[in-house]
């Protein structure tokens, strides 16, 4: 009769993690488990050995390990009955105003721990979306309460935090991942998950995350429920990206067609594909680049296309911004006919 009633009660706790998303899942638990920033992990893994942990400032893109770094910091620091009492953890959906700072962070900072050593540790996860305020009342908070209490925040813009928090914390910043330490990581979960990948789809996962972990295990899981099979193509028609192939076919199109029918058929490449023209341009300026155009045309070019990125993200019409993008190329190309 135990045993059943064991066994209901793991089925549940097994359902549970089988349903987490991946980047959950497969969060790293320990420092150890970290892949990426050895450099910054032996730092902080001395600091707490030796008990000295300072005030802390991780700052980088998202998706590079910054919180799973200070919570696997403080699961190596506290035990999982202390844990709650010795950790404050707030994040950016929180309310971030004076009066938290006020409220709940000065209250968890000033009480101290009876029958227990060692420090307390608040977590200010996405602290650049502190108010102005916030971060003001937060120096004297952190000055005050050095004694008991560690501070770590985590943000993705370093310029959002003023200068006088920044003073007061040991800076580390985590940089995008490299394929080299991505690429064995995911290795690690299509291996548990059993997906079906192809080499080139491993390679489209890279490319598109450009080093966020977490963006490529999203990818990856989406792509695999989505078709079954993870291979480039699906991997560009899960996140509604453009192919090379497509890319090098509207190129072609915009500098060997005339005007309207490269409209035309980049139109319907469009509207086929779903595609939006600023991963277009955002590919299309790559290829740029690559191709060997007189550096006068290129520059021309560039800047045209420049213009037509800044007009896109104000929310311009994207036909007339398309026509102006094959009108900067039709140009490109006479220039070229003209120097030649």
């Amino acid at each position: 009769m135990e045993t059943s009633a064991l066994k209901q009660q793991e089925q549940p706790v097994a359902a549970k993690i089988r349903n987490l998303p991946w980047v959950e899942k497969y969060r790293p638990q320990t420092l150890n488990d970290l892949i990426s920033h050895q450099d910054i992990l032996s730092t902080i893994q001395k600091f707490i050995s030796e008990d000295r942990l300072p005030h802390l400032l991780l700052y980088g893109p998202p998706g590079t390990g910054k919180t799973s770094t200070i919570l696997a910091c403080a699961k190596q620091l506290y035990k999982d009955k202390e844990f709650g009492s010795m950790v404050l953890e707030l994040n950016a959906s929180d309310d971030r105003g004076i009066d938290i700072v006020r409220g709940p962070i000065l209250s968890f900072a000033s009480t101290r721990t009876i029958f227990k050593k060692g420090f307390k540790l608040v977590i200010l996860d996405e602290a650049d979306a502190m108010t102005q305020d916030a971060q003001n009342a937060l120096r004297r908070v952190i000055e005050k309460f050095t004694e008991n209490t560690r501070f770590c925040l985590i943000c993705n813009y370093l310029s959002k935090i003023i200068p006088a928090l920044q003073s007061r914390c040991t800076r580390f910043r985590f940089g995008p991942l490299t394929p080299e330490l991505m690429v064995p990581r995911l290795e690690h979960v299509v291996e548990e998950e059993k997906v079906d990948i192809s080499e080139d789809g491993m390679k489209a996962l890279v490319t598109l995350s450009s080093g966020d972990m977490r963006r490529a295990l999203n990818i990856l899981q989406s792509t695999n429920m989505a078709f079954g099979k993870v291979t480039e193509e699906t991997v560009y028609t899960c996140t509604g990206h453009p192919l090379k192939s497509d890319i090098a076919n509207i190129l072609d199109w915009m500098l060997n067609q005339d005007f309207t029918t490269a409209y035309r058929n980049i139109t319907e490449l469009k509207t086929l594909k779903g595609l939006a023209l600023h991963d277009i341009l955002t590919e299309i300026h790559l290829f740029v680049h690559r191709v060997d155009f007189p550096s006068s045309v290129r520059i021309h070019l560039l800047t045209k296309m420049a213009d037509i990125e800044y007009r896109l993200s104000v929310g311009t019409n994207e036909k007339i911004q398309l026509s102006s993008l094959i009108a900067a190329f039709q140009v490109t190309r006479d220039l070229i006919v003209a120097e030649a």
